[in-house]
Formats: structure tokens, sequence, C-alpha cells
């Protein structure tokens, strides 16, 4: 059988031979090349369904996430504790990455077995402790030595968590889902307390960077778990009531370090190289990273010994001719001196020039992103290079990056050699690479939330790099990576996320982009209980939405600012239902009044059982059944519709109005001798003391009968009006023939004669008249008089009949406001 041909027995035929004409196969029908005529199917969003607390949140990277009342089938059950293999397992994930290539050697833990054995005992009676040293003074070497020495002490076992960057609230989760298995659930505040307090196991706790209150909730939240927490001596001392017990670490001894040397170089140091060695361990303070770094120099000494061409622009890559001349001088061995002790003190730049190129553009990587390596499958793709992740056994074989967590960093003091040496110069131009890289790798189909999680550091080193000179891709990077950051269940770089992504939108002046983040914050910040930010966030973005017409993005909001009405207790603001449609405002049974109100009337008030008629005053009051007008918000929160019917019935509610007032007070039917002409208007005293027709006003005077000789009424030569008898001293003159009969204050005849006008009916005659007649008898009323000087004289000629409201001449003059206006006001 020909392997490279293969014959028709391989797939089932029974007759043989290697002519297949008339016998072939079928062939399966291709799929066409270009189905869709070469524009690529678009790839689904991708969404995750989170449950927190009680919400069903769904990740939503288009429109912003979804939040709604988790239902009681999709609730999940109490969380369960993982098993001792399951911890293993999760253990091992946390572990930083294996670099490729030989195994570099482990290094013994050298004068630290006295701290070790007091951490076990400490541990094992239960007490938590906190160890404080330096960078570099190898905390994280003695943790993992104590962790596998307490790894049978409690039930739950022993939790390794970083503490870089987390706040006690995300330490709580760590916590969390490391002894419990709730994949896709976070758990509410309470539930997470009530958790938490019942795990029993040693916390080992690694780069913790806060103190005094945090701690203390951390350790409070926590008591049947042992801490053993590590930090540096800059970050904030724990609390007077913290019961922790204090480890210092310090730096190693002489005789420690040059161990340690000898140790990483792999051989025994001659009497120049030690005496080199005890001049570094005087100047770095014994600390062990810095003679691992120096080993690393003592190597690459070695291989310069050995090949002087070692470490040139190539290295070891160079193509060597095959005709080389053979070097007859290859036997003396080149002179090669010791770093200098300031390169031992601060050995990252010279360390670095001589790695490969590859090694070098992944440190340059590292300091555009503030020290956060990348990880190394992401490495081929930013350098550019197929192998380039074969750097990062470079990096650690020289100490130049340390494990944080699962991923690596710059050692500390390596940044600061690195910026001095150059390697910052094209930081902006790496960012915006590493930036572009993140957000493909981030919003692809095939990268699950959680990987994207693991790498969160590199990303918002990245994201914090461009907010402020490269706006536009630090938004693209935000808009991908948040939503993997909360499907991933890391909260913590989900906010930061959106925060760097808000700035960034602010500055590039994209407000659809802003909105999405304004929505995202408020979605959190509701799932954290934070209600009023919730509020705060979530009108901000529907603000923005309705100003770009987002119908989705703000019916979403609106959903979410429903629930967050609904936990506060208050009411759903904008008069918008949970779904955001728009409510009109309540309709009543009477019309609103205009905004600049309907026309005072005059009205009829109720008269007391006893009393038949009813009194007309001047008082300006509302029209009967009107109700106060609405506020000129209510007005105008309304449709166009809501509009025309409120004009409309404002315009019909000031006709009627003054209909009924002109009908209730105008008879028209009396013959014009029984009319009762406006001349003054009658009115009660506030005191009680009657009708103000009763006793005239205080200086008052009548109006001129006539402007006199000279045409003009206001002058010496106008006739005086003769003065009124009777018991009330009323005016004078009041401009109408004493034959007419007088009439009741209330503008209605009655069958006989009143003495006085008390506005009761009355059965006595009158004895007296109370006016007297004028020149020429009018029957339109004239103005009542004014109590400073006189005005207008009546008119001769005879008008047509008025429909003013009729009062009774015998009253005295109205000083009120509202009295000479009475007749135009209706």
């Amino acid at each position: 059988m020909d392997p490279m041909n293969r014959g028709p027995e391989e797939y089932g035929h029974d007759h043989g031979g290697d002519d297949h004409e008339g016998s072939a196969r079928p062939q399966r029908p291709r799929d066409p090349l270009t189905p869709d005529f070469g524009q690529p199917a678009p790839a689904l969003a991708r969404t995750v369904q989170l449950v927190s607390g009680d919400f069903l949140l769904t990740v939503n990277p288009v429109d912003g996430s979804e939040i709604e009342p988790c239902p009681p089938g999709e609730r999940p059950e109490r969380p369960a504790k993982r098993t001792a293999a399951d911890r293993a397992e999760l253990r091992r994930a946390a572990m930083p990455p294996v670099p490729p290539g030989p195994a570099l050697p482990r290094l013994p833990l050298l004068e630290r077995q006295e701290e070790r054995e007091r951490l076990v005992r400490l541990l094992a009676r239960g007490r938590s402790v906190r160890l404080t040293g330096p960078a570099g003074s190898g905390r994280t070497a003695l943790l993992n030595a104590v962790a596998d020495d307490c790894a049978e002490l409690a039930p739950d076992g022993v939790i390794r968590l970083c503490g870089y960057r987390k706040t006690p609230g995300e330490l709580l989760h760590d916590l969390c889902a490391a002894v419990y298995d709730a994949p896709h659930y976070r758990p509410e505040r309470a539930l997470l307390l009530e958790l938490v307090h019942d795990i029993g196991a040693v916390v080992v706790l690694d780069d913790l960077e806060f103190g005094g209150a945090g701690l203390d909730e951390l350790l409070d939240a926590t008591p049947e778990c042992a801490f053993l927490l590590a930090t540096t001596p800059d970050v904030a001392a724990p609390s007077a009531d913290a019961h922790l017990e204090e480890v210092s670490l310090g730096g190693l001894g002489r005789g420690g370090g040059l161990e340690l040397l000898e140790r990483v170089v792999g051989r025994v140091l001659d009497d120049e190289e030690a005496n080199w060695a005890g001049d570094l361990w005087f100047e770095s303070e014994g600390l062990p990273l810095r003679f691992v770094q120096a080993g690393a120099l003592l190597r690459q000494r070695d291989q310069l010994l050995a090949d002087p061409h070692a470490f040139e622009e190539y290295g070891y890559f160079a193509d060597t001719p095959v005709d080389a001349p053979f070097d007859t001088d290859a036997d003396a061995a080149p002179e090669i001196p010791l770093p200098s002790l300031a390169d031992g003190a601060a050995p990252a730049t010279l360390l670095a020039a001589r790695l490969s190129p590859s090694a070098r553009a992944t440190l340059k990587f590292a300091v555009a992103l503030g020290g956060e390596l990348p990880h190394q499958a992401h490495l081929p793709a930013l350098v550019g290079e197929t192998h380039a992740d074969a750097a990062l056994a470079e990096l650690v074989g020289c100490a130049l990056v340390t494990p944080v967590g699962a991923r690596y960093r710059l050692a500390a003091g390596v940044r600061t050699q690195l910026e001095s040496a150059g390697y910052a110069d094209d930081a902006a131009e790496h960012a915006r690479t590493a930036a572009r890289h993140y957000a493909w790798w981030a919003g692809h189909p095939s990268v699950t939330p959680e990987r994207v999680a693991a790498e969160a550091d590199a990303v918002q080193a990245a994201l914090a790099a461009l907010v402020a000179p490269e706006s536009g891709a630090a938004v693209l990077l935000a808009r991908t990576a948040a939503p993997a950051f909360a499907g991933g269940l890391h909260w913590g770089a989900w906010e930061r996320a959106l925060r760097s992504g808000q700035e960034a939108a602010r500055n590039a002046g994209e407000v659809a982009e802003e909105a999405y983040f304004h929505h995202e914050l408020g979605i959190l910040a509701l799932c954290g209980g934070q209600l009023d930010r919730a509020r705060a966030e979530l009108e901000a973005s529907i603000g923005l939405r309705g100003a770009l017409a987002d119908k989705r993005g703000t019916i979403s909001g609106r959903r979410a600012l429903a629930l967050v009405a609904d936990r506060s207790g208050a009411a759903v603001p904008g008069g918008r239902t949970a779904a955001g449609e728009e409510v009109p405002d309540a309709r009543h049974e009477e019309s609103a009044s205009p905004p600049g109100g309907v026309p005072a009337a005059l009205t009829l008030p109720v008269p007391p059982p006893a009393e038949p008629d009813t009194l007309v005053t001047s008082r300006v009051t509302p029209a009967v059944g009107a109700r106060s007008a609405p506020s000129r918000r209510s007005l105008i929160s309304g449709t166009r519709r809501n509009l025309v019917a409120a004009g409309a019935g404002a315009l019909l509610a000031a006709v009627l109005g003054t209909v009924v007032t002109l009908g209730a007070t105008s008879d028209d039917d009396r013959p014009e001798g029984d009319r009762v002409k406006t001349e003054q208007s009658a009115r009660e005293d506030r005191d009680g003391g009657g009708l103000s027709a009763d006793e005239p006003g205080e200086g008052a005077t009548s109006r001129p009968g006539g402007p006199g000789d000279d045409g003009v009424v206001g002058t010496a030569d106008d006739p005086k009006p003769p003065a009124s008898g009777g018991p009330s001293g009323g005016p004078g003159e009041s401009g109408k023939p004493s034959g007419e009969p007088t009439g009741t204050p209330s503008g209605k005849p009655t069958d006989k004669p009143t003495d006085k006008p008390t506005g009761k009916p009355t059965d006595k005659p009158t004895d007296k008249p109370t006016d007297k007649p004028t020149d020429k008898p009018t029957d339109k009323p004239t103005d009542p008089p004014t109590t400073d000087e006189p005005t207008d004289p009546p008119t001769t000629d005879d008008p047509p009949p008025s429909d003013d409201p009729p009062t009774s001449p015998d009253t005295s003059p109205d000083t009120s406001p509202g009295t000479s206006d009475s007749a135009s006001a209706s």
C-alpha cells in the first residue's frame, strides 16, 4: 500500500486495483466558498447570565447589561464546599505559569528556619500573623514554605490569595470562591458574610495593601480562619484592636548572601568574587533579590569568558560561516572584569543589555504597562516573533520579574532602572499596541471571561496609559474588556475599567459610549446595594441616551431605574413605567386654567337657609366650581394632545363663568324705573358693622353734575352737588332722579321700600329718598366718586342699557380697590 496514495480498501471497498475510475466513493458536496458574497457572518455578541443576590444579571456588551429580579426557579441553592481535590486543582491553576524551556533550579530558603517554625506554631494555635518585610526580602518564598507545612492544620486546608490591588470586599469574594463551588453566582453581602463565617482554613495572603479598618473588616468576617498576611513596611498598620502577631523579616547575613550567590551561579566563588559579594552585601542590606540578580551577572560573565561573542547583537543565533578561519588564540582566556559595585546594586540595565531581542522587547512592553508583564501566550503577537514566549524564561532566570499571584511583574526597582536606560522612550506606542491587541483578544468569541479576568492587571495598565493621550483606543478597550470582567466575576476590575472608559469617552467626546459606561456603573452599584449612586448613574445614562434618541438603551436604563425606585421605596421619576413608556398626567373632571389665568367674575355665595335673597358683593373671587390651577410643570409635562385639551377647557371655563355671572346679576325684564343703577356698591365691613353704604366714607365727595361753563371738568365753575338728607348721611348727589324708587342692595326689587339698605328684605317703606335729581337723568351708571378729586362727569346722552350688575343708588362709595372695577371685571 502506498502511504501517499491510499487504496480503496482503506475506505471499506472490497475490490482492489489502483484504477478508481467508476468506483470512486461519493464525494460530499463542497460548501460554497462565498455563501454571503465575501462578507463573513457577524459573530454573535457574547452574553453571560449571572445571579447577583436576588437579581438576574445579563451581561450584554451591545446595549448594556440587563437586570431584573431573579425568578424563583433560577435562583441557585446555597453553595456547597469544594472537596480537597477540587481545592488542590484550583490552587494549581492559580500558580504563575511555568516558563518554557529547561526547568530553572529551585533555590533553598536560607536563614529563614526560625521564622518559618514560629509562623507554623502561631498558625497551628489559630493565631493570625502579619509578616512585614521590604520588597525583595523573600516574603513570597517564605509563604510558600509555610503553606506547605500547614496543609493539614485546618479542615478547609490552605487558601492562597493575592492582595495586590484588592479591597476587603474583593478578598472576601475571592475567599468564598476558593472554598465554595458557586459558578456564575455572586452572593449578596449578607449571604457572603454567612458563608465566609463558616470557613475554617489557613489563609495565606501575599502583597496585602491595606490595614486599619479594612483589615479589621476582613478579620471580623472570618473568625474561624488563621491569616498569614505578608506586606511591606509602608502599608498602614493594623488597628489596636486587631489580634495580630507581628513578625519582621530582614535581610540575609554575609554568609547567607555568599551561599545564595554560589547556588545561583552553580559553582564556588573565587576570592575576588567573594570580596565583591561582600561589598554587595553591605550595599544591598542583605536582600536576597539583589544576590539572585548578582548571580545572574556572574553567569553572564562566565558565558562571556567562554565565548566573547555570546551577547552580541544576535547572540548565539548568529550564523557562523562554515569557512571561518580557525582562531589560534582560542585557548587564551579573555579578560572580563567583574561588574562594578554600582552595577551589582542596580543590575537591571546590564542584565537587560545581554538578553535576546525578544526579551528586551518584552521588557519595553512591561515598562509601558506600569510593570505588568503580559502573559507569555501574548508575547508572540505583541513582539512580532514566533518564539517570543521563551523570553519569559530569560527574565525569570535573571530575576528581573517576580511572581505576583498567577502572573509576573517587574521586580522591585527594575522599572526605574530600565526607564533611566531609555526603555520608556516608546512607551506610548507600546501601550497603544498592547491596547489594540487586548481589545481584539478580549472580544473574540473563543476567549472565555475567566481568561480575560486573569489578564485583568495588564489590560487595566494598558487602559490607564491611554486614557489621556489615546482616548479612542482606551474607549474601545474598556468597551470590550468590561463585559468580560463582569462575566468572569472580577467586579473590582469591572468597576475600574468602567471608570477609565467613562473618563476616556468624555475626553474623546463619544456621548454614546459615555452613556454606556454610566449605565454599567449604575447596574454595578445596584448589585452592590448602593441605591443613591445607582440612581445618579442611571439618570445620567438615560439623559445622554435620550439626547441620542437611543430608545433601546433608554428603556434598559429605565427598567433598572425602576428596580432602584422599588428598592428605595420611591416613585419612578419622570412619570414613566418600569418599561420606560411615558405615562400621561392624571386627568381631572375640570379643565386646567391657562397660564395667564381666567378673568375674575362675581359669584353668588350660598345664602343661609333663613335668607331667601343673596347679597351681590364686589369681592373678586374665582368662579363657582373652579379649582386651583395646576402648576406650570404639570401643564408642560404632557404631550401636545394634553396641552390642546387643557387650553380648550380653560377657554370653556372662562366663557361659562362669565355667562353664569351675567345671568345671575342682570335682570332685563324689569322696567327701567325699577332697575337699580351702579352708582356705589355695598359691602360688609370686616368688623360686622353693617354695609359700607350705611355710613359715608370719610372725606367722600360726590361726582359733579357737569363740566361747567368752560366745559372742563374739575374747575371752579363746575356745579356743586347738593347735600342729601337722611339718617344715613349719604352723599349729597347721586346723579339719579329723586323720583325713582330705591332698591335693595341685593339688586332685586322688593314689595316695599326700605329705610335702610341692610341687605335683608323688609316690609317698611322708606321715610325719605336719599337721592336728588340732577340736571338730566341718565340711564348709564357713572363711576363712584373718589376721595381726592372729582372724576369724569356722567354723559348727557342716553346710551344703550348696560349689562353691568346693578347696585343700590343709596350706597356710599366703596374705597376698596375692587369696587370701581367691578363692572369691568364682569
